[in-house]
């Protein structure tokens, strides 16, 4: 079996997607859904999928949920709440009482947009993380290079809580930069209720101009921190079609961990994520 980890779906009439900004997003303004993914996530031999928040509004989750209830490919979402809500353990409580409520694994903020690169370590915030893991559910990070040292204060305080690093941390691929971040990478992984993402890198590096070489090191680096054991393929479709095919994005990830062994392969593109989010 193979688990795409981490996409998305969005439908422009339902909400707007207001990250979606600019000429060089212009090709994400349009809608995409499970429809549209199936066909190129069973033509790649994935068998199942994690679908993950992609703005922070109470209604995407629910609606999440009861899609995955109704498709054969979805086994698990990440959705989103207020982590800082004082009642968000009886929030995530309703939300698993939904329907489709059996399919939530995990929540993820947008921490990348926090101004405060500290946001992370807020006593409310913690408080929301605490009840995240009372809920048997995981935290999704998905923050910037700068934001890491705060990763690694929460994850290191909430030893309850496991933390899914989510495309790698966003390292700098296009300037070929890889310190602080591979610093704070393997600060990050020595924890043990640390994952990581083998997820969004060609998007960082740019349409037309990433090659395997160029995402080796960064690919490398996470190999080797965290190992295939708390690695996880994920394709972040449809963001990747920016700068590679679905098909492309499961090719190279293949590329760059040919040198592990037949059990490690089976970890990373599958096992990980099935164990992590309970698949």
């Amino acid at each position: 079996m193979t688990v795409d980890a981490h996409h998305h779906v969005w439908d422009l009439s339902v909400r707007d997607q207001d990250w979606i900004t600019g000429p060089e997003l212009r090709p994400l303004r349009r809608n995409f859904t499970v429809a549209d993914l199936e066909p190129e996530a069973r033509a790649a031999g994935v068998d199942r999928t994690v679908l993950v928040q992609t703005v922070t509004v109470t209604e995407e989750t629910p609606e999440f949920l009861a899609l995955a209830a109704e498709s054969e490919l979805i086994g698990g979402v990440v959705g989103w709440t207020d982590l800082t809500r004082p009642d968000v353990a009886d929030e995530l409580a309703r939300l698993a009482e939904l329907p489709g409520g059996a399919y939530l694994r995990g929540i993820r903020h947008q921490v990348q947009g926090e101004p405060d690169p500290d946001w992370l370590l807020r006593p409310d915030v913690r408080r929301g993380l605490a009840a995240v893991a009372g809920a048997g559910l995981v935290h999704d990070l998905v923050v910037l290079p700068h934001q890491l040292p705060a990763c690694v204060k929460a994850a290191g305080g909430l030893p309850e809580l496991t933390f899914v690093l989510d495309h790698l941390g966003k390292p700098p691929i296009a300037s070929g930069t890889r310190e602080p971040w591979a610093t704070h990478v393997r600060e990050l992984a020595a924890l043990p209720n640390t994952v990581c993402k083998l997820s969004g890198m060609v998007t960082e590096t740019g349409p037309g101009t990433w090659t395997a070489d160029a995402l080796r090191p960064y690919a490398d680096t996470v190999l080797d921190a965290f190992g295939p054991g708390r690695l996880m393929f994920g394709s972040d479709w449809p963001v990747c079609t920016l700068a590679a095919s679905y098909g492309q994005v499961i090719d190279v990830a293949h590329e760059l961990t040919a040198a592990l062994g037949a059990d490690e392969r089976e970890d990373l593109f599958s096992g990980t994520a099935t164990r992590v989010y309970g698949l």
